[in-house]
């Protein structure tokens, strides 16, 4: 199954930010627990790493209000292997 990073900006206003937390908490959203913030250090965004079946999957879990300005985001590893390819590629 493929891993979706999940990046949900939000206003930097003290008042909006809190109401975006409190939307979280209000929806019951599994991603609540695993959410990463960034607000105290100024970047109002938050983000959540997990596996879905889809890209579609992944922005259902976003609450309603806020999948407009979600970024869904598949992640891949590369291996060793992959990273040479490229590389090698590179110098052609």
């Amino acid at each position: 199954m493929p891993t979706y990073l999940i990046e949900i900006p939000h206003s930097e206003n003290t008042f909006e930010c809190r109401q975006v937390i409190k939307l979280f908490v209000e929806s019951g959203s599994h991603l609540l627990a695993n959410a990463h913030w960034g607000c105290k250090s100024g970047v109002h965004k938050s983000w959540f790493i997990d596996d879905f079946a889809s890209k579609d999957e992944a922005l259902r879990v976003v609450p309603p209000f806020l999948r407009p300005s979600a970024s869904i985001i598949e992640l891949i590893r590369f291996t060793k292997s992959d990273i040479q390819q490229f590389a090698n590629a590179a110098g052609t």
